[in-house]
């Protein structure tokens, strides 16, 4: 007998939730084969076989918490697959990408293969999966899939409900009654948390409990920078295909922040501080799903195109739920927008095992003193660094704002560097 145990997953996931097993106790597996989904606060991950065999019994069941080595099923390895259940034979067929003895075959048909993403959508929209079996065979059921059938399934119910007069039997409502504790009750609709909303909640309490947390803020003139923007804008885009955004800018500041205040780009563990000599910026991205913050590898070695060209990449990856573990590890800084919904001031929670996150916000035509008294409008962006006070002493992290401000005030060292 072998235990199937979750795997290690990657940096800073512990664990998740069990969303969906892809097969039931007497099932035959083969290693490799994906046997359930756990959905983690970062992405959904599939959970492979570690050995051909049955499935003997399961001991985590749908939306319970498993961590990281906890046992979630007993495969029996030494079990004939020719014995029981499948009958002993030469022919060989592929069913969906499985290469079974036809004995197998009535186990392969309830067999579906389907991304993370195409399960999640199927139960958006209450599909069975093994409706698509057939219609997609030999292959991986994508949520493109899902979306093509329910599209198809949906104009089927159409042409049948037009064929016939459709009759109202809705009964006519109770007499509302004058009880108020009634009356508020009916207007609440109660919503039942995702396995990764659950955990993202848990994981934003941790990092709370956990650091010492304390936020640092001040303000930016980037009329600088839009004017760059503005001149360049054209010729950039002609040149390398991508616009030129903010974001940019603001890694580039950070990297060369970081290099100036090793101390914010590092990891406690334990009483040992690990300074990072390595610069993957975490760039915070919103989904339907939750927060997500898939990693711009070693920013420092990226120009302004490449680091635009990124960031656009990996947040169509995030918005199409097509991210990969790799695209989330290791990050080393985070930076989040909140201007992008306009968002004015707010104090960003740390991406643990991080220590330091800056927040952007929107940008917004203010009155500024100058050093001669005179007053002009400037297009002015709060900023804020969130650190764990437990390794960052409150003056680095205010000078690493401090210098942040003038690198985007007067952004030609950035341009130079680049």
């Amino acid at each position: 007998m072998i235990e199937l145990k979750i795997p290690e997953l990657a940096e800073s996931i512990t664990g998740g939730t069990v969303v969906e097993w892809f097969v039931e106790t007497g099932a035959i597996v083969k290693k490799g084969d994906p046997v359930l989904e756990i959905e983690t606060d970062k992405i959904n991950v599939e959970i492979p076989a570690n050995t051909s065999g049955v499935i003997k019994s399961i001991r985590k069941q749908v939306e319970e918490e498993v961590n990281v080595g906890d046992i979630v099923a007993i495969i029996d390895d030494k079990h004939e697959l020719s014995s029981g259940k499948a009958e002993k034979v030469d022919t060989q067929p592929t069913v969906q990408g499985r290469t079974i003895h036809t004995g197998e075959l009535k186990k392969a048909v309830d067999y579906i293969v389907a991304t993370p993403s195409a399960r999640k959508k199927a139960r958006q929209l209450a599909i069975d999966l093994k409706e698509l079996n057939g219609q997609v065979p030999l292959t991986r059921i994508q949520s493109s899939d899902v979306e093509a059938f329910a599209k198809q399934k949906e104009l089927i119910n159409e042409k049948v409900e037009n064929k016939a007069p459709t009759i109202d039997f809705v009964q006519e409502e109770k007499q509302v009654t004058n009880n108020t504790k009634n009356e508020r009750a009916k207007q609440i609709e109660r919503i039942k948390m995702s396995p990764r909303r659950r955990t993202i909640a848990k994981r934003l309490v941790e990092a709370q409990q956990e650091a010492a947390m304390l936020t640092t803020f001040n303000e930016i003139d980037l009329s600088v920078v839009m004017e760059i923007r503005t001149k360049r804008k054209d010729t950039f885009f002609k040149k390398h295909g991508v616009k030129l955004g903010f974001m940019s800018f603001f890694t580039k500041a950070v990297v060369m922040a970081l290099k100036e205040f090793p101390v914010l780009n590092a990891e406690l563990q334990d009483d040992e501080i690990l300074l990072k000599k390595f610069y993957d910026i975490g760039i915070a991205v919103s989904t339907n799903d939750g927060l997500v913050v898939p990693v711009l590898r070693a920013a420092d070695e990226l120009g302004f195109a490449q680091i635009e060209a990124e960031i656009g990449r990996l947040g169509e990856k995030a918005k199409a739920r097509k991210l990969e573990l790799s695209d989330l590890q290791g990050g080393t800084f985070t930076i989040t927008n909140g201007g992008v919904f306009g968002s004015l001031f707010s104090t960003p929670i740390l991406n643990t095992p991080q220590v330091g996150i800056l927040g952007m916000h929107t940008i917004q035509k203010r009155p500024v003193v100058l050093e001669d008294d005179t007053i002009v409008v400037q297009p002015m962006m709060y900023v804020a660094l969130s650190y764990d006070h437990r390794i960052v002493d409150g003056k680095d992290a205010v000078q690493f704002l401090k210098y942040l401000k003038q690198l985007l005030e007067t952004p030609y060292d950035l341009l130079l560097e680049s």
